[in-house]
This record gives structure tokens, sequence and C-alpha cells, in this order.
């Protein structure tokens, strides 16, 4: 019984977190290449600069999560349905969790760790409010 109301959570959380993050995904597209320049702006001062913001650092973290939950969840589907074999099934699910739980925890490292203002970076390659020298 548990089995089927973890598996009706999950079809829940698949229809919630697409609808979210389409909604996450349109405004990442359009905040990154359609405003200021498009992709040509993108650089290391657009970045730092973006994840400066608290705002953006949720927004991204909230984006990265679903993402990867979101498509691990459908490949947890996809190897429930068509690999038969336990053990087989079993590394890969181990593994499935593992990457995903590494992408994640790096993922939210960076986004919350990245330094906007590194020492000895040419001024040249660094957001505006960083201070010269």
């Amino acid at each position: 019984m548990k089995f089927f109301r973890f598996d009706r959570l999950a079809w829940v959380f698949m229809r919630v977190s697409g609808v979210i993050l389409i909604g996450l995904i349109f405004t990442h597209l359009t905040v990154n290449l359609m405003q200021d320049g498009g992709v040509k702006a993108i650089d290391f001062a657009f970045v730092a600069g973006k994840l400066a913001n608290p705002f953006w650092q949720w927004f991204d973290v909230t984006l990265l999560w679903l993402a990867l939950i979101h498509g691990s969840n459908g490949m947890r589907v996809v190897i429930d349905d068509y690999v038969y074999r336990t053990g087989v099934k079993r590394f890969l699910l181990v593994s499935l969790v593992i990457s995903t739980t590494t992408l994640i925890v790096l993922g939210t490292l960076v986004i919350f760790t990245l330094d906007p203002c590194p020492v000895g970076s040419p001024a040249d390659l660094l957001p505006s409010f960083c201070p010269a020298g």
C-alpha cells in the first residue's frame, strides 16, 4: 500500500513541477537570452552579478532542484518499466539517486558560494559593483 502512495505522490509531483518548470524556464530564457544584448552579453560578470542577488540565487536553486528531481523521477519510471532484472534495476536506481544528489549538492554550492569579485581577476571581466584593484 505504501508503494502505491509514493507512486501517486510522484505522479502529482511530475504534473505540478512540470507546470512550475515551464514558468521558470521561460523566465530564465527571457532574462538570460532576450534582454540586454542577448546571448552575447552572457559572461562571468553577467552571471556573477545575477547570482549576487538573493532573488536570482533562490530562483536558480528552485529551477535546479525541480529540474533534477523531475528528470530523475522520470528516469526512475523508465527504469521501473523497462528493467526487469532485480540486480540491474537496483544498481541503476542507486546510481540515479547518487548522481542526482551529487548534482543537486554541487549545483546548490556553486549558486550560493560563487564569489562575484574574485581577487586578482581582470577588472573588465568583473561586475560593475566589484571594487577596482
